[in-house]
């Protein structure tokens, strides 16, 4: 098989599609696990992520299957089953700063550290509640666990040991770290995005505003009508990306933090969001439809549809080149995989 495709530069948006339409989707069926060895309706990817070069790509389902593949071979022999977890898999991150060290989280709040080469589980905490959200602190050194219960769990891998436990007024999804790592986006199910303080967790107040007697003086970004579901700063810092169950997702400029464009083209919640490379193209994963809608981040533009065979719920761009991973009714897919060249 040969290489992922690697553009040395940023696609105009003009050319996208004439980029990517020929590419057809690579599928990584994992054949070993579902009912009697056959795959199907019980492996159901709920997440996907690459690790920090994009040569790997670790799958967690709701059959509690943990897999990590080579996107080069995907034939199911060439991944490696990282096994332990006795819940559905809920989130799974790399560490941003070490190639081969994978975070999973699973339902029943087990977090686990993987050394992906040697298939060990080299640390383990147990978070109360039902864990749903998982993000690495920018260094790699800690990283944030949330709960259903609106608990946000602060965690020391090395140590395998809880720092501390947050519990949040409101419920709360999927977050992510400013790249200097001193700040927490927090999705809330009440629409708005809390900003707070890392590692102390205070929120941000507003700053030269006078705020009405009688309103809260935290700062919080209003991008949603109904609950916000996840949150995704692109990889140059300049924009915020919110999605929402009220299939929009909002852009903010991280500047003066004002949701600059909105994008209208889901038809269901979102479920997750990424970035390319390079920040110039943004796609979400929703929970209903037969596409994923590409939009140019700077003018708000669509500039492709790729069609699928059902709902791709994750989403993820590879980190170095233009390589789009999802789950398409449950299975991994990956476009930009150059599979007719030999």
């Amino acid at each position: 098989m040969a290489p992922l495709l690697r553009p040395r530069y940023s696609l105009p948006k003009e050319k996208f599609s004439a980029y990517f339409g020929p590419l057809k989707s690579q599928s990584y069926n994992d054949t070993t696990s579902g009912p009697r060895g056959g795959g199907g309706s019980h492996h159901s990817l709920s997440t996907i992520a690459w690790n920090p070069l994009g040569t790997l790509i670790a799958t967690g389902a709701v059959d509690k299957t943990l897999r990590v593949w080579n996107p080069e071979k995907p034939n199911v022999k060439f991944s490696t089953e990282l096994k332990g977890h006795a819940s559905p898999i809920e989130k799974v991150a790399f560490n941003p700063v070490k190639d081969a060290e994978l975070c999973s989280v699973s339902s029943d709040g087990a977090v686990k550290i993987w050394d992906v080469r040697t298939k060990a589980c080299v640390n383990e905490v147990k978070v109360s509640g039902h864990a749903t959200s998982l993000a690495w602190a920018p260094d790699g050194s800690s990283l944030l666990v949330g709960s259903k219960n609106g608990d946000l769990f602060h965690i020391l891998p090395s140590q395998s040991s809880i720092i501390s436990t947050h519990h949040q007024p409101v419920g709360t999804n999927q977050m992510a770290f400013c790249w200097s790592g001193d700040k927490v986006f927090l999705p809330t199910n009440e629409g708005r995005i809390r900003i707070l303080s890392y590692p102390d967790f205070e929120p941000v107040l507003h700053v030269n505003y006078a705020v009405p007697e009688g309103e809260s003086t935290e700062f919080t970004l209003k991008g949603h009508t109904a609950s916000c579901l996840t949150a995704e700063l692109s990889p140059t810092g300049k924009y915020l990306a919110t999605g929402g169950a009220d299939s929009i997702i909002s852009l903010f400029d991280t500047k003066d933090w004002i949701c600059q464009r909105t994008v209208t083209r889901m038809v269901g919640p979102v479920k997750s969001i990424s970035f390319t490379f390079d920040g110039s193209y943004v796609v979400g994963g929703c929970e209903e439809g037969g596409s994923l809608e590409v939009t140019h981040t700077e003018t708000g533009e669509h500039v492709h549809t790729f069609k699928t065979a059902g709902t791709c719920e994750a989403v993820a761009w590879a980190p170095t080149r233009y390589c789009l991973a999802y789950s398409d009714l449950g299975v991994l897919r990956i476009i930009g995989v150059d599979t007719d060249r030999k």
